[in-house]
């Protein structure tokens, strides 16, 4: 006998399940003729990364309950547990195209179907000269042996969806105020982060993530009988989300001991699907109703995996309970776990962190300096140098007052030199303009240690161009080459950004000091005879003290 389900037409109930969200709420739109919701601000997209998901329907809220700001831009549905049509999902790539995205990330659950379809559909985008890139979310957990189709995605794929994960951090106090962390694609694609950059992000972040399911009943595709049976005493662990089965079967037992039970499946090193967890590690939880749990029963899990991980030793460093990824009226909840290790704190929330403390300690030491400059530039210039880098200061400040910062370094270091342009003056102002300017480039596709040396390098290159300057012709370049130079050893692999920094800093010094004997090459200096410049340069000495600035506040911050 086929389950009851409050439908209109088994065929049409895919149509009218999608159609029923975008009719509540304004912010979202149909893409004519697809079975396709979209973002209604489409236009406020242009020049970002448009995100775009889906799958079969029956996991609601996943995936067009994701749609949003600082989320996903669109969602292809299929039918209830079917891959979407190859057509439709090239529509709502075509369609980000015409809004004049950077492209389009397709994040796409681990099933054949969907690898399938949506691949096709990229195929055929890219020789339409569409640029699209795909990452394929296997996070199942459940098998020992892993055969070519490889981990079936499951909750897992929510976390790579959504902006952040809003509930308070929990056991360890060094990991509050990390908040930004799982920056994953939604947030990353909002600030501006290019499309190469946020597919490498992603794919990251989906290799330190694990999830594993436990189910009290089957569920049915309207107009069907349940996928399986199971007897009052038994549980199914390690089911899919679409009622395929799972690993084995398990008596019923205790929310404590089926947890205990799933946890020790999930981090088995004899797993081969297993997430390392290990005692000292950071996690992110997710409690997931597979669609037919009862609240009650989900406080009682959800208390039980904390819990047993907290007696692991484990730190919880976000937990998120409730109905993300359902599979229609399955009774049953799966566990997702990603592993949050130091090196992703730093790469998905490091530079958000530390911009305010930089800049802040940047425009101190400038301001502390002001008559030191202003004296060193009487004998060079007209004595200004100390005032105009103290006003480039007291504009950033009253700029960090303002309200929040650009999140990507593109943008931050695009805005900041339109700051200076207008506030600073001078030609300070304008040379410092344009190597912030130029530096931004390389940072619109990847922010890496790489592409900061790239930038560094981008940078000098354009106040040279522009400037006339050259090393050695006793000027602000020769501090900031200086730097330059030993900057290039962030383009080695496995450098370290503090240690290299700190080289760069002290050369940047020594390079400032050494324009004390150096004849005025270019600049307002180069008017002057040489017997009277027995200084150094104040524009050096300015732009080695903001890289000092810039060192002592990410070692405060403890980077």
């Amino acid at each position: 006998m086929t389950s009851k389900k409050l439908v209109n037409s088994v065929e049409g109930c895919a149509d009218d399940a999608l159609a029923g969200l975008v009719a509540c709420n304004p912010n979202l739109q149909l893409l004519q003729g697809h079975r396709v919701a979209l973002r209604s601000d489409l236009d406020s997209l242009r020049g970002r990364v448009a995100l775009l998901s889906g799958g079969g329907s029956g996991h609601e809220p996943a995936h067009a309950g994701f749609i949003g700001k600082g989320m996903l831009t669109g969602v292809i549905a299929g039918a209830v547990f079917a891959s979407p049509a190859v057509g439709s999902i090239l529509a709502a790539i075509r369609a980000m195209a015409q809004a004049g995205t950077a492209g389009t990330l397709l994040i796409v659950k681990n099933y054949t179907g969907d690898r399938l379809n949506f691949g096709l559909a990229l195929e055929r985008a890219r020789a339409e000269g569409i640029p699209v890139e795909m990452v394929v979310i296997g996070d199942d957990s459940a098998f020992a042996v892993l055969k070519k189709a490889g981990r079936r995605g499951l909750c897992g794929t929510v976390l790579i969806h959504k902006p952040s994960l809003p509930a308070t951090p929990r056991s360890d106090p060094s990991l509050r105020g990390s908040c930004l962390w799982v920056q994953v694609a939604g947030a990353l694609a909002e600030a501006g982060v290019g499309l190469q950059e946020i597919t490498e992000r992603v794919s990251a972040v989906a290799k330190n993530m694990g999830t594993l399911g436990v189910s009290l009943s089957s569920c049915s595709i309207p107009g069907s009988k349940p996928t399986f049976e199971l007897s009052a005493d038994e549980v199914e662990l390690g089911l899919g989300i679409h009622g395929e089965a799972g690993v084995r079967r398990i008596k019923m037992a205790t929310a404590d001991e089926i947890v205990e039970l799933m946890l020790d499946h999930m981090t088995s090193p004899s797993n081969v699907s297993h997430v390392p967890v290990q005692s000292g590690s950071s996690v992110a939880l997710v409690v997931n109703n597979l669609g037919g749990l009862s609240f009650l029963e989900l406080g009682i899990i959800a208390g039980a995996a904390i819990r047993s991980l907290e007696g692991r030793r484990v730190k919880i460093a976000r937990v998120l309970v409730g109905t993300f990824m359902s599979a229609l009226e399955m009774a049953g909840f799966s566990l997702t776990l990603l592993l949050v290790d130091e090196p992703l704190l730093k790469l998905l929330g490091l530079a958000a962190k530390c911009v305010v403390p930089v800049l802040e300690r940047v425009c101190t030491t400038l301001l502390g300096l002001e008559e030191q400059l202003n004296a060193l530039d009487r004998a060079a210039g007209d004595g200004d140098c100390g005032t105009t880098h103290g006003r480039a200061a007291r504009a950033i400040q009253e700029w960090l007052k303002a309200g929040p910062l650009p999140a990507s370094p593109f943008q931050l270091l695009s805005k900041l030199s339109v700051l200076l342009l207008e506030r600073m003056g001078g030609s300070s102002g304008a040379l410092y303009g344009l190597f912030l300017t130029a530096a931004a480039q390389p940072l619109k596709a990847k922010t890496d240690l790489p592409a900061w040396s790239a930038a560094m390098d981008a940078g000098l290159e354009a106040m040279q161009k522009y400037g006339k300057a050259a090393p050695g012709d006793r000027t602000m370049l020769d501090s900031l080459w200086a730097a330059g130079r030993e900057l290039q050893a962030w383009k080695s692999p496995g450098a370290d950004l503090l240690h290299v920094l700190t080289k760069a800093v002290k050369s940047a010094e020594a390079a400032a000091e050494a324009t004390r004997d150096m004849e005025a090459g270019a600049g307002r200096a180069s008017y002057i005879s040489s017997a009277r410049l027995d200084q150094p340069d104040p524009g050096a000495v300015a732009a080695a003290s903001v890289l000092r600035a810039i060192l002592e506040a990410l070692q405060s911050q403890g980077v």
